[in-house]
């Protein structure tokens, strides 16, 4: 008898294949015709730009007289406090120079103060021989690990002493000695500060706050220590920094009257043409709803004017020079239209980024010129910053492990999470959706009457036999979203299944190929969609740097900054479809169940509830159908069950776990002080399947 064998590698590849379902040996071809992941990072720029364009009028209008111009000043800097949101009261600094490091022709100062109650900021002053008051500066760092210590902080620290004047260079929160997400032992959770800033922010947010905010908090203490010191005058007060630390002293500036000049080097901010050329930047420059409060770039240095503002930029840096430049020109013309033109200059060099002895020059001159600093002016020399451990503040090198009573924000945040918590009250599931519709920002739209349509495609025929009509489903104004549709056969269909794959409707139509096969024979029609941002439309990883820990941080953030958190637009998706749903005669009078996993679970949780159970007729395809006074509006046809899987089991739980991954695609500002996920639940009740 003849045996024949095939090669092992042969004979794998087929069993594997045998194995699989039917659908995940097919081609599944997308919906979208386009190159889909540019789709919804298009739109939410678009979103911005005209956002921004009322904004560029009210600017041209207002810089045309000294009036506008103090108007608009002030109005800007009343939407920036708003976006900060209440700052905490001041408590007692509990100061202490934990060492000193002489040095020719002035000292270095080890000190250490509570900004909070039991949470120490780290800093070193820099204060020059001679006796009485001398002009002051505070020097906010970079992203640079080492903070204070970095050598062109030094450097700079160094020159101003030497022109006579006091300087505090203060770790910033996440750097330095100030790290706040490590284990008992100090060990980093992360992989860094820019990291660190960016996890704290989305729990910041959560809360209602914001990591700027934070930030700014500590440099306000800063100052406050500052002006303790018989050394300094309080009349001469200026602040200046670097990249990270330039936004620093950009919101600084614009924020506390006592500082009287001021420097920003490689300025970043979130604005209309920095997120277009380079995305969304580090958690402690995004200030979530800057967009919606109308700020840009120039609007933080026009809050100062017309206090003396210099600005150094590198013709080289890749923060853009073009947008440095236009930033410049509308500082100018309002420094010129309130007749102070020659309070504020712009300083290039043919550099990169950084302060590097140019513009740490440039920058001395400047304080020396506006805050009267004495003496001759002392260039740099061949001064040597200090190894870094010379410099330190803490025995153990950090805050965390020097102090047993630290207490980091993380640990704040959590604190005041679980607060917040005890005081909610107990909703029903009657008034939960009106609270919902305010989070959501779901009343906001229109007036008029929005289209909302479904544009045929293809027909997808797997081998398994079930014919998938592909569906592109428009409404005014939003991005398309992709979907497939199932009907059952033959027959009409009894029951209708909603399902939103976290991970897209490719991955259900591979990997669920009997589930759907069973739908069909029970006589259920099953609508696979994708949420934008999800599916056909993920944002390549190529533009989500993956030290921000979240898959779609470019997305996730456009949207924050316009103030239309990504959970809400989605929720907003949900409500496109079922809008469809309710308009159609096959569908509209069918229980649905809502099936949602991963990213889609709390976008299920949220429509599920604004959705009744029963809806007696259809509506216009409108967002404004009419509803009874007092009441949330009708939110498509009834969703008589939902089922959901693998999303986060609360928003306290990013709180709760600090590190934890993709934090923003769930993001709500204030969510916390208003429900949690829990809530949802309970007010689901025997709707939410197991």
């Amino acid at each position: 008898m003849l045996r024949y064998f095939l090669p092992f590698y042969l004979l794998l590849a087929l069993l594997t294949a045998a194995s699989l379902p039917a659908a995940a040996q097919a081609s599944i071809t997308p919906v979208i015709d386009w190159k889909a992941p540019a789709t919804l990072p298009t739109y939410l720029l678009q979103q911005v730009h005209q956002q921004y364009a009322p904004r560029r009028l009210a600017l041209d209008a207002a810089l045309a007289s000294a009036a506008g111009t103090q108007a608009y000043r002030d109005s800007a800097r009343a939407r920036f406090r708003r976006v900060l949101g209440p700052l905490p009261a001041r408590s007692p600094l509990r100061a202490r120079v934990t060492g000193t490091v002489p040095q020719g022709g002035f000292q270095i100062e080890k000190v250490i103060y509570e900004s909070l109650p039991h949470h120490h900021v780290t800093a070193n002053l820099y204060l020059p021989e001679g006796k009485g008051k001398k002009p002051a500066a505070l020097l906010f760092c970079g992203h640079e690990q080492t903070s204070k210590a970095t050598p062109s902080y030094q450097l700079t620290a160094r020159l101003l002493a030497r022109n006579g004047f006091v300087v505090l260079v203060i770790d910033p929160v996440s750097q330095g000695e100030r790290m706040q997400l490590v284990d008992p032992s100090g060990k980093f959770l992360t992989r860094g500060g820019t990291t660190e800033h960016t996890l704290l922010n989305a729990q910041a947010t959560l809360l209602g706050t914001n990591l700027p905010a934070e930030e700014l908090w500590d440099n306000v203490r800063s100052l406050d220590y500052l002006l303790t010191r018989p050394e300094v005058d309080a009349a001469r007060v200026g602040c200046l920094g670097n990249s990270g630390g330039a936004t620093q002293t950009a919101y600084f500036m614009a924020y506390d009257d006592r500082v009287q000049v001021a420097a920003l080097c490689s300025y970043v901010a979130a604005g209309e043409r920095n997120l277009t050329l380079t995305g969304p930047a580090d958690g402690c420059v995004m200030l979530p709803g800057a967009g919606a409060a109308g700020l840009d770039v120039a609007d933080w240095p026009i809050m100062f004017a017309s206090k003396p503002l210099l600005l150094l930029t590198g013709r080289y840096d890749f923060v853009d020079q073009t947008d440095m430049n236009a930033a410049y020109a509308d500082t100018r013309r309002a420094y010129t239209a309130l007749g102070q033109a020659e309070k504020t200059d712009l300083f290039t060099y043919d550099d990169g980024h950084g302060i590097s002895a140019p513009k740490r020059a440039a920058a001395v001159a400047w304080f020396r010129r506006w805050l009267g600093a004495s003496g001759p002016l002392i260039a740099e020399g061949n001064d040597q910053p200090l190894p870094e451990a010379m410099l330190r503040c803490t025995a153990t090198g950090q805050v965390a492990t020097a102090f047993k009573e630290e207490v980091s924000l993380a640990a704040m945040h959590l604190a005041e999470a679980r607060a917040l918590a005890s005081h909610r009250p107990a909703y029903s599931p009657e008034t939960l959706p009106h609270v919902l519709i305010q989070q959501l920002g779901l009343g906001q739209s229109s007036t008029g009457a929005i289209k909302i349509s479904e544009e045929p495609r293809d027909t997808l025929r797997l081998p398994n036999g079930l014919a998938w009509q592909g569906l592109l489903l428009r409404r005014d104004d939003e991005p398309p979203l992709p979907a497939r549709l199932l009907l059952p056969a033959p027959g009409a269909p009894t029951r209708l299944v909603l399902w939103l794959p976290g991970q897209g409707m490719a991955a259900v139509l591979r990997d669920s190929a009997a589930r759907l096969a069973a739908y069909q024979r029970q006589g259920t029609a099953v609508l696979l969609a994708d949420l934008r941002g999800l599916g056909e439309t993920t944002d390549p990883a190529a533009f989500n740097d993956p030290k921000y820990y979240n898959q779609e941080y470019r997305d996730a953030m456009l949207a924050l900054h316009l103030g239309r958190p990504l959970l809400a637009q989605r929720v907003a998706d949900v409500g496109t479809i079922l809008t469809l749903l309710r308009n159609d005669s096959r569908f509209w009078q069918l229980p649905i169940l809502l099936r949602a996993d991963g990213r889609t679970a709390l976008v299920a949780l949220h429509a599920a509830l604004l959705s009744p159970r029963v809806v007696k007729k259809p509506f216009p395809m409108t967002n404004d159908a009419p509803q009874p006074p007092g009441t949330a509006p009708v939110f498509g046809p009834g969703i008589e069950q939902v089922q959901v899987s693998s999303g986060p089991p609360s928003f306290q739980y990013y709180l709760e776990n600090p590190a934890a991954k993709d934090a923003y695609s769930e993001v709500l500002p204030g969510v916390l002080r208003r429900y949690d996920v829990p809530d949802l639940r309970r007010a689901l009740g025997k709707r939410l399947l197991p």
